[in-house]
Order: C-alpha cells, then sequence, then structure tokens
C-alpha cells in the first residue's frame, strides 16, 4: 500500500501575474521551487487564499530571483496578481516512510523572497 503525502509546500506566496493568454500551468521562481525541492513539470495544488479557489496544475520554471508567481491560462480567471497562494506538491511513498518523512516548506516574504 502508499499514501500521498505532502512533499514541499510555499506557504502564502504573493501572485504576480495572471496570463490567460498562455496554455495554463504555474510559473515559479527557480529559487522557491529549489528550496522546496519542486521540479519543473510537476504537479501541484494551487489554493487562493484570498477567494477559496483551488486547482491542480503543473510547474514551469520561472527566472531566477524573479519572485514571479504566475497563473497561467484557465486559472488566471481564479487567480489575480496579489492574491494569496498556497503551493503544494506530494509524493507517493509507503506508510513506514511516511511516519519519518518531512516536507520542505518555504514562506516567502510579499515579495515572493525566501525568508531566512
Amino acid at each position: 500500500m502508499f499514501v500521498q503525502v505532502l512533499k514541499s509546500k510555499i506557504h502564502c506566496a504573493t501572485v504576480t501575474e495572471a496570463n490567460l493568454q498562455y496554455m495554463g500551468s504555474i510559473t515559479i521562481d527557480e529559487l522557491l521551487m529549489e528550496a522546496t525541492g519542486m521540479l519543473e513539470g510537476e504537479m501541484v495544488h494551487v489554493v487562493n487564499n484570498s477567494n477559496g479557489e483551488r486547482i491542480v496544475t503543473y510547474i514551469i520554471k520561472g527566472e531566477r530571483g524573479s519572485g514571479v508567481i504566475c497563473l497561467n491560462g484557465a486559472a488566471a480567471h481564479k487567480f489575480q496578481p496579489g492574491d494569496v497562494a498556497i503551493i503544494m506538491a506530494y509524493a507517493t511513498m509507503t506508510p513506514e516512510e511516511a511516519v519519518s518523512f518531512k516536507p520542505k516548506v518555504v514562506i516567502p516574504d510579499k515579495n515572493n523572497r525566501i525568508q531566512q
């Protein structure tokens, strides 16, 4: 048996862009991706704390150090610049692995810079 467990989370990032003219996905600053172990193309769940919307999409690597959090395509209808978002990635593991697993969590500042 396997279980789905939170692998990594960017908690309360500020949405910087919403691009309706793109085919879909979320663009995330490469530094935030590295800090959480998130990968380009990885499936993520994104929650909009500002309005309660939830989506599932995949990651596009954004410019390193830019602070970009951009919802692309149809998600641009559900997220607007200034909204607060939680971005979560999950992993499949055995219950034995899950007991000791610790997810990587980053809480960025209002400019999506990693707080030390």
